[in-house]
């Protein structure tokens, strides 16, 4: 929590007003934040100061997982996180890509499952990722990048935690998570769940040790409708006791995880925070 609130008060002390284009709102805008998430010893990055909902923030990453491309496979597992983008985003929703109600187009997930060839052919990066952790292999580029320029526009929104690299030193499993861009009181406390959440069930599935999380914010910001619930509001509440996380042992394989995991094999325990604050959503 310590992490996560010096970030948000950084960025009230020291941020500079930028225009964001895309809402036609200004951003209070720092670069550059690294925020470390010890997975290894159960450090469960749940923010305290407002109520946070884990459940969606899991949902949304097994999502990814599956490699949906659809607003309603993510409510079927439990998260309407990409309800507007999908629905309420003029410019996707003129775009000729759009197949319809609820399509997202080819972002995330889609990219870490079918990253398109020239030739046609499609790379499903996290499977490359998972078969050589399960083997011992680490030849430094277990990476999935959701990241594809030649694609932005088949999709409703640029990708923004991008990057997810692994690294294999013995039995210890490490990951470095980039994001380009947080929207800090709305975003970051799922984000912090996603980067904790993606590192311990990939350890559990390929057979590794979590070791720590390494979770890296180019541009962090706080929009101008935001700013004043931040600033007298969460700031001035006091952290309260981290939870722990539990994950469903018999959740043995990628395969699992695409066919017959549902939210009931994820568990937080002890978690108690304040009330929730109703900050503004930017589409």
């Amino acid at each position: 929590m310590k992490q996560y609130l010096d970030l948000c008060q950084r960025i009230v002390d020291e941020g500079t007003w930028i225009e964001n284009e895309r809402t036609g709102k200004r951003c209070l805008t720092v670069i550059n934040a690294d925020l470390t998430y010890d997975v290894a010893n159960g450090q469960f990055p749940l923010v305290t100061t407002r109520k946070s909902f884990w459940k969606a923030a899991v949902a949304e990453m097994i999502g990814y997982i599956r490699g949906y491309d659809n607003a309603e496979d993510f409510r079927k597992i439990g998260t309407k996180t990409w309800d507007a983008n999908a629905n309420l985003n003029d410019a996707w929703l003129n775009n000729p890509h759009r197949k319809g109600d609820d399509d997202m187009g080819r972002v995330y997930g889609v990219q870490g499952r079918s990253w398109a060839k020239p030739n046609g052919e499609f790379v499903d990066q996290l499977k490359k990722v998972i078969d050589d952790l399960s083997a011992g292999i680490d030849d430094r580029g277990e990476i999935l990048n959701f990241y594809n320029p030649g694609e932005f526009d088949m999709g409703c929104l640029r990708p923004c935690m991008y990057s997810h690299h692994f690294s294999l030193l013995g039995d210890t499993l490490y990951l470095n998570s980039t994001q380009r861009s947080c929207d800090v009181p709305l975003g970051l406390n799922f984000n912090m769940v996603q980067v904790y959440f993606l590192l311990a069930i990939v350890a559990q599935i390929t057979g590794h040790k979590a070791g720590k999380a390494y979770h890296k914010i180019v541009n962090g910001h706080i929009y101008e409708d935001q700013l004043e619930l931040m600033k007298e509001v969460q700031l001035k509440r006091e952290p309260l006791k981290a939870p722990t996380f539990k994950i469903n042992p018999k959740i043995k394989s990628l395969e699992d995880l695409e066919t017959w995991v549902t939210m009931d094999d994820f568990e937080v325990i002890g978690y108690e925070s304040h009330e929730a604050i109703k900050y503004p959503f930017s589409v």
